[in-house]
C-alpha cells in the first residue's frame, strides 16, 4: 500500500475559535455551513482548513499530559505561494490589516525566491513566498519539477 500523494485538511488548534474565525474570515475566506459549534471549517482549493479548540484537538489525538504552556515554535509553518515578488509584500500587508503579526517581512531568501511570514492571531505561522523555480499553475497550485 501506498498513502496518494495529498493532503485533505489541516487543522489547527486555536485557544479562542470566535477570533481565529473572525480573523480567517477578514482575509476574505468563507466559513462553510459544515462547521459547528466546537470547529470552523474553510473549503480551500482541493483542502480544509480547521479551527479547533487546542485542548479538544490534543484530547481528540490521544493526547494527555501535554503542559500549558504551549512552546514560541511549533516546528510546523503554512505556507501561500504567490506569482510575484510584490504580490509576497501585498498578501503580507493585507494579512496584517486583517489581525495577522508580520513576523519577517517578505526579502530575498538564500535559495533564490522571495519569501516572508506572518502570524495569525494563535502564533501559527504562515509563509508567503514567490518562488521562481516552481510557478504556480492556472489553478494557484504550485509545481514541481519531475
Amino acid at each position: 500500500m501506498a498513502l496518494q500523494r495529498r493532503i485533505s485538511m489541516i487543522t489547527l488548534g486555536v485557544d479562542d475559535l470566535a477570533a481565529a474565525t473572525a480573523f480567517y474570515e477578514r482575509l476574505g475566506w468563507k466559513r462553510s455551513s459544515a462547521s459547528q459549534e466546537g470547529v470552523s471549517f474553510f473549503g480551500l482549493d482541493g483542502i480544509v482548513l480547521g479551527l479547533f479548540g487546542r485542548k479538544a484537538l490534543a484530547q481528540d489525538a490521544g493526547l494527555s499530559g501535554a503542559p500549558a504552556d504551549r512552546p514560541a515554535f511549533s516546528g510546523v509553518a503554512l505556507a501561500y505561494n504567490v506569482s510575484s515578488q510584490a504580490a509576497v509584500d501585498e498578501t503580507i500587508a493585507f494579512a496584517e490589516r486583517c489581525g495577522a503579526t508580520v513576523v519577517k517581512p517578505g526579502e530575498a531568501v538564500f535559495w533564490g525566491g522571495y519569501s516572508g511570514y506572518f502570524a495569525d492571531p494563535e502564533g501559527h505561522l504562515w509563509e508567503v513566498a514567490y518562488n521562481p523555480f516552481s510557478p504556480l499553475d492556472e489553478h494557484g497550485h504550485m509545481t514541481l519539477p519531475e
